[in-house]
């Protein structure tokens, strides 16, 4: 189908809010500064899909380094599905991320699709929520991130994601109304967490570490910045079964779950030291 009416153009950063804006009534629960920092992933991975002047699809498409890309947000208006204005959007974002091994977290209604267009699960990503408050470790090695220089927050991160994303760390760190913490063994970084506020609660994300008992120490932390009643959410790979372990014991639900999917090769991540994901939509 196709529609003269219907154009599909680069997001500026104003209407990346009204992505975020959907992703909300969706479900999604986005952080409150969420657009801020995906943006400076990459400023011209954002496509929106226009009928006129109304949009009606949005998609991100964020490249990162030479070879690698994240798709999300691929949301169309309720009363605009089915109408062929979601595959036209899709199909644009591939072909902005054409050449790149391309991963996304896929929600269950959508996964069957994804395999269509050659996305290959490689596991599961569970959210599961709590809630916050309690006490944190009692830890002399527990720092605020930002008492480091960045390039070893940086260098830190690097093994957990296919390819460059400083830009990003550099952004998602700063962001207010969240608190970054990290965790130090031996005089080295050995862990890093950041909880953000969002529409409901807060999330942690990420939250890497060299061990489970150090995750833990972080983990406790982050959840002790935030009051009891506040839900506190936690996105874990299934496969890393002492993340999992980490949410059953401190009573977590599961309340929803996305495929990690990968048009290439699944990367070779290091699953065993990632208990909780930095996000669902730019990876």
């Amino acid at each position: 189908m196709q529609d003269k009416n219907y154009t599909i153009k680069t997001m500026n950063r104003k209407e990346i809010d009204i992505a975020i804006e959907w992703a909300a009534k969706e479900g999604w629960n986005p952080g409150l500064y969420d657009a801020d920092c995906y943006y400076s992933a990459d400023p011209n991975g954002f496509l929106i899909g226009l009928l006129g002047d109304e949009p009606i699809a949005t998609i991100s498409v964020i490249k990162y380094g030479e070879s690698f890309g994240f798709l999300g947000f691929y949301i169309v208006k309720p009363e605009y599905r089915g109408k062929g204005y979601g595959i036209q959007i899709w199909k644009a974002g591939l072909k902005y991320l054409e050449g790149r091994n391309i991963g996304l977290d896929g929600v269950v209604a959508q996964q069957d699709n994804y395999n269509k267009s050659g996305f290959k699960l490689a596991y599961r990503n569970i959210r599961y929520e709590g809630v916050g408050g309690g006490n944190p470790h009692q830890s002399s090695e527990i720092v605020q991130l930002s008492t480091l220089p960045f390039e070893t927050i940086d260098s830190y991160d690097r093994p957990f994601f296919p390819s460059n994303r400083s830009q990003f760390i550099k952004s998602w760190t700063n962001q207010p109304d969240s608190h970054a913490l990290g965790i130090m063994q031996n005089g080295k970084l050995a862990g890093y967490g950041v909880i953000r506020q969002c529409r409901s609660g807060y999330k942690i994300g990420p939250l890497f570490a060299e061990s489970p008992e150090l995750a833990e120490s972080l983990f406790l932390a982050l959840k002790s910045k935030v009051k009891l009643s506040e839900p506190v959410y936690l996105d874990t790979p299934e496969v890393n079964q002492a993340a999992v372990a980490l949410a059953d014991r401190y009573n977590m639900i599961v309340s929803f779950e996305t495929a990690r999917m990968y048009t290439g090769e699944m990367p070779d991540l290091p699953l065993n030291r990632l208990f909780g994901v930095t996000s669902f939509e730019i990876g």
